[in-house]
């Protein structure tokens, strides 16, 4: 497609000073600026995918690196079920991607287990310490749970889902599904060209705290460069201990003593009582159907059915006519965003502590009068929640399917990236900092309480269609999450892209929606970041119709996705080309 000349109007260069002083991350969107991805030509396919969809027969795996990719798909091979290969490759995702995962963080799974035809929803989050109320933060004076530190820590709940996910559906010992992983921590991988990039920039704040700099630095100063080898012992003595020991050397042996030790003599709340309690909890997955497909997420406290709200308020809408790059799609994708994210400032919290109107939330009713709220000229600005009772009615994403069809679909995470920046002591890996997704005002569904699970941003997913598995996919990215598995979805079921190509096109992201940690939404209504290949006539009538349009290097999230063929025995394997990793197969 040939796109209109970029020029810019003296109204979009307005436009374009305001939000460029909002937040550096953004960038004004230049209409002079050339397409430059994609000097290539291929022979076949949508011109703009970045390669062929990986098909196998047997079982399949990606994630967002290549050698963690290769560990599960070796797992696969020597007999181990979806569930073996996804805890392995996390494993090691946790030695090569640790800014952005590790046993420091929490975990969520959907599974499909193929001999009983059931779906299976794993929450593996962790809860706030005991001893941590709103009343340590006003006596600090804090009016916000800070981003780094050990205020921010909740209990790591990634090794128990690892356990639990194994005792249900799991094959192969410990020691077998984490050897890898240690020989990588052990003996050093060479690290890749984006995950060069993300290390780098926390390169900083690590050096800020000295087992934070021991662990992830070279010599304690420098962040590793793109092609050099690193080695995290800490790490995979760690993991040997976890081998050994099971998930109970983590949280009543010697780690979980290490981790108290260091909260105890630095600031932390944590208690050895907080990681003896912890338990996994096995939940029910929610759906809506969208244009005859059933998509499955996890019910709060994540964000999962914020995509089944968007996609409800979608359906209503022929977006196959508009278009993929078109205003009218495009606008009617931000727009249902804003009101699902209205909603999850709201009433997105742990069920645990309150009724949640989830069903009401993802009703079809609902969303009938969430569309009557959408103006087809106009990007709201002040956007309030539903009224769902009215009629009563830097994160690692991977996926693996085995030969017998079983299906993992799985998430993991830190949070931000080196989660809270604070490695406790000698265990190699650093402390999420999910409770600074807390709000503290004491009215508010997802306020902070002891041994509260909070607020969650990482969500898996899963897609059925006839009763039986038909796409098992995620994007991993913060508020990216629901609005990448949106627009996957769109692109796969409205627009005809396979599961490659789906993951390829350009993308766009709606920032500074209401927070469930009770900031309101951006007086401006929020910007739209967009990604070069978003036509720029599309980008000047978002702009006339109100939206605040940027680039946002970086914003797009992490994809990874495998769809099974049942007509013809084959799983089709797609990956995100915005991350170093791979999808491969046997």
């Amino acid at each position: 497609m040939l796109h209109p000349p970029r020029r810019l109007s003296l109204v979009t260069a307005a436009a374009v000073i305001v939000i460029s002083l909002m937040d550096t991350s953004f960038l004004p969107y230049d209409f002079e600026r050339p397409l430059q991805a994609g000097e290539y030509d291929r022979p076949a396919g949508a011109i703009h995918q970045s390669r062929s969809a990986v098909i196998a027969q047997h079982g399949m795996v990606a994630t967002s690196h290549p050698l963690a990719a290769q560990v599960g798909l070796d797992v696969l091979k020597a007999g181990g079920t979806a569930a073996d290969a996804a805890i392995a490759a996390n494993a090691m995702l946790g030695v090569v991607e640790p800014m952005s995962c590790g046993i420091g963080g929490d975990l969520f799974v959907i599974y499909w287990d193929a001999k009983s035809k059931k779906l299976y929803g794993l929450n593996a989050s962790g809860r706030s310490p005991e001893e941590l109320t709103c009343e340590v933060f006003r006596e600090k004076k804090l009016a916000q749970i800070p981003t780094e530190g050990p205020l921010s820590w909740s209990v790591p709940g990634c090794v128990d889902g690892w356990a639990e996910l194994h005792e249900r559906f799991g094959r192969n010992d410990w020691q077998t599904l984490l050897e890898p992983a240690i020989d990588y921590a052990e003996n050093g991988f060479p690290v890749s060209e984006i995950i060069a990039r993300s290390w780098a920039g926390a390169e900083k704040t690590l050096r800020k705290h000295p087992d934070s700099a021991a662990t992830y630095l070279v010599d304690g100063r420098r962040a590793p460069r793109e092609g050099e080898i690193f080695k995290n012992p800490r790490l995979a003595a760690s993991y040997r201990l976890i081998a050994k020991g099971g998930r109970d050397e983590f949280y009543r042996g010697s780690i979980a003593e290490e981790i108290v030790r260091f909260s105890e003599d630095n600031g932390g709340y944590f208690k050895f009582g907080d990681f003896d309690d912890h338990q996994s909890e096995w939940v029910e997955p929610v759906s809506t159907n969208y244009r005859g497909y059933d998509v499955w997420e996890l019910p709060p406290n994540g964000q999962g059915i914020a995509a089944l709200e968007m996609l409800n308020v979608l359906e209503g809408y022929d977006l196959m006519s508009m278009g993929r790059s078109s205003v009218d799609y495009l606008h009617l994708f931000v727009e249902a965003k804003k009101l699902a994210f209205a909603d999850r400032a709201k009433f997105y919290a742990d069920p645990a502590f309150g009724k949640l109107p989830i069903q009401e939330l993802i009703s079809k009713p609902y969303a009938l009068r969430q569309r009557k709220r959408i103006n087809m000229s106009r990007a709201a600005i002040d956007v309030e929640p539903g009224d769902p009772l009215l009629a009563h009615g830097d994160t690692i994403y991977l996926t693996v399917v085995d030969k017998d069809r079983n299906c993992c679909s799985l998430i993991q995470s830190i949070f931000h990236g080196f989660g809270s920046k604070v490695v406790p002591g000698n265990v190699g890996f650093a402390l999420q900092n999910r409770g600074a997704l807390f709000a503290l005002h004491e009215t508010h569904a997802n306020c902070l309480e002891p041994k509260k699970r909070p607020f969650h941003t990482i969500i898996p997913a899963m897609v059925t269609k006839d009763e039986r598995p038909w796409l098992c996919f995620g994007v991993m990215g913060g508020d990216m999450q629901p609005q990448g598995h949106v627009q996957i979805l769109v692109n796969m079921i409205d627009f005809g892209m396979n599961v490659q190509e789906a993951g390829d096109a350009a993308r766009i992201q709606h920032f500074g929606s209401a927070t469930p940690t009770g900031q309101p939404m951006d007086a401006g209504g929020g910007v739209v970041g967009v990604e070069s290949a978003i036509p720029a006539e599309t980008v000047r009538e978002l702009i006339a119709r109100g939206h605040r349009v940027m680039f946002a290097p970086g914003s797009f999230g992490g994809y990874q996705g495998i769809y099974i063929d049942w007509e013809n025995g084959t799983l089709h394997g797609g990956t995100e080309p915005r991350k170093d990793g791979a999808a491969v197969g046997y």
